[in-house]
């Protein structure tokens, strides 16, 4: 099978994590007869300084004629005095609308050789973690409207928060289908005690409900939510929810899994075309010192074989490597333990080629 993948190393530490990614990605195709080709395309910081623009048409163009997309991390402290329209987030923002990925998938799992670096008291850990965040992505509070102005001689900021039943039946339907094939219960987030656009999720839901009788549904508050992520979160299959409490949330659940190096995730929409990416940042403070964790760039290029590219085998094959170098007692820095074997970004890949 033969697939072109655009690559977007990102900023500060990404290209790093990317590397490792792509020589995985080598390897499962040696290994499996595939051919991956690779575009470069440019977004965030380095888009800024080659073209003055986060994300320019020319690349997300690149984005859009490809098979997927692996993404590194953007931003840094060489650009957090930008004007927002071009701040190095503002090119993710809307590489996510053009592609028109309307759906954030993000597992929160935890490893059971990294069980005693969640912070989580140990009695919850094992009862087990293993959900997965399904985030609606280009809608809502982030894409509406933005305005500050003067009133009565102070300034007033006001940023609006629209969805349309079409945008929720799309993202609600995937939480159910992404249900159907795991532990089928399903728990939209919402805060419907008060905001107009919850009350409408409930309504769009409870039509979706009916064609998934076989789903355990129910619904909860976001507040209680981040409570019960933290105190219970073994009763969580797959969590349904708008962006920005799905953005919160799901932060929330990365860290209770013991690092967010371990953690991919994958946006999705109407095509298989999706954008798979890490979902830490670009870890500014440790560019260039061979030591950022790229298990999770990893794991998103095995999301990528999985959802993308119908690639079943190959993308165990990469999970079940991951989980040989971690019985194997290797660690990044991020995820040091007693007893382990300290090892860089590099020399984390050279342990989960060799097990490939």
């Amino acid at each position: 099978m033969q697939k072109n993948i655009a690559l977007i190393y990102g900023d500060c530490s990404s290209p790093e994590i990317v590397t490792q990614a792509v020589r995985v990605l080598d390897r499962i195709a040696e290994k499996y007869g595939h051919t991956f080709t690779y575009t470069r395309a440019y977004m965030g910081g380095e888009a800024i300084d080659k073209f003055g623009d986060p994300l320019p048409q020319s690349e997300l163009d690149k984005c859009l004629a490809s098979d997927s997309v692996l993404l590194g991390a953007v931003g840094g402290p060489k650009w957090e005095g930008m004007p927002g329209d071009k701040r190095p987030e503002k090119g993710l923002l809307r590489l996510r609308a053009g592609m028109g990925l309307y759906a954030n998938n993000r597992p929160a799992k935890i490893w059971p050789q990294l069980a005693d670096a969640s912070p989580l008291k140990k009695e919850i850990v094992e009862k087990g973690i293993d959900f997965i965040v399904v985030r609606e992505l280009i809608g809502g509070v982030y894409f509406g409207e933005h305005k500050t102005f003067e009133q009565n001689g102070e300034k007033v900021a006001v940023d609006s928060m629209p969805y349309s039943e079409h945008e929720i039946e799309r993202i609600g339907r995937i939480g159910f289908e992404t249900a159907m094939k795991r532990r089928k219960k399903l728990t939209c987030v919402d805060k419907a005690n008060v905001l107009d656009t919850s009350r409408l999720w409930r309504s769009v839901m409870h039509r979706l409900q009916a064609e998934y009788p076989e789903v355990e549904y129910n619904e909860m508050f976001v507040d209680n939510c981040a409570m019960q992520i933290c105190k219970n979160p073994s009763q969580f299959d797959v969590i349904v929810t708008e962006n920005m409490f799905g953005d919160i949330l799901s932060d929330e659940a990365s860290e209770i899994t013991g690092s967010i190096g371990m953690v991919p995730s994958s946006s999705l929409g109407a095509t298989s075309c999706g954008l798979y990416e890490p979902i830490h940042g670009s870890a500014p403070d440790i560019a260039g010192q061979d030591v950022v964790n790229p298990i999770a760039c990893i794991l998103s290029a095995a999301m990528m074989l999985r959802f993308s590219f119908g690639m079943t085998e190959e993308s165990d094959a990469v999970e079940n490597a991951v989980n040989a170098v971690l019985d194997a007692g290797l660690r990044t820095a991020d995820m040091m333990a007693p007893g382990c074997t300290k090892v860089g970004c590099t020399a984390m890949g050279d342990a989960v080629l060799e097990r490939i």
